[in-house]
């Protein structure tokens, strides 16, 4: 199983982090040790000072595909979910100012949330309008739809499958909207699709 991660797929993320808007999806990976056990805290690493919240709307493919059409993509996958892409911001900052991959910031041990259950995607009306937001102790720190992307569902799947054949069980991270923010110990962090819960996690 891969996990299949995009960067900079929403504008306003994007200006919050003073990043440059690239003319293509941003694609990395993070490994299947990265996931964050079921019922377990997610545990600040020793490495970094100022790890940061990123949620993302997970898409979970349901078969093989290489070279994908966009207009096909929809028969890719039935189900969509919720998920953290933790991220080591002092640690990223540091990797991308000498030009190195990112991987140690973004898969580390835990830094992969995927929420407690999947929603088939005909339960929405569209999967190009699905509201999701991030509550850190009870206060919405990050709320956006899938309406804001700048790169749809669909779209990413397609040029995802042209560097990556996809198989089975792999996951893509979409993409963060803005409200990107530091976690401390003792936080509470709830993920809602819509007005379902599909995760609670502590900070320790």
């Amino acid at each position: 199983m891969k996990l299949i991660c995009i960067g900079r797929n929403y504008a306003k993320h994007i200006e919050e982090l003073e990043n440059e808007r690239p003319e293509h999806p941003v694609v990395f990976l993070k490994p299947d040790s990265s996931i964050l056990l079921k019922k377990h805290p997610f545990v600040i690493p020793p490495f970094s000072n100022d790890v940061h919240h990123e949620i993302e709307i997970l898409v979970k493919i349901n078969k093989i595909g290489k070279h994908i059409d966009e207009k096909f993509a929809h028969t890719y996958y039935s189900e969509v979910g919720l998920g953290i892409d933790f991220t080591a911001r002092d640690l990223q900052s540091e990797l991308k100012a000498k030009g190195l991959p990112w991987e140690k910031a973004k898969g580390f041990d835990g830094a992969a949330v995927i929420g407690n259950k999947w929603i088939n995607k005909e339960n929405f009306n569209s999967v190009d309008d699905i509201p999701f937001r991030l509550e850190k102790n009870g206060e919405v720190v990050q709320k956006s739809s899938t309406s804001q992307m700048l790169w749809k569902i669909d779209a990413l799947i397609s040029y995802v499958s042209q560097y990556f054949t996809l198989k089975i069980g792999d996951i893509i991270f979409t993409g963060t909207p803005e409200g990107v923010g530091r976690v401390q110990e003792e936080d509470k962090l709830k993920g809602f699709l819509g007005d379902t819960e599909l995760f609670s996690i502590n900070v320790k």
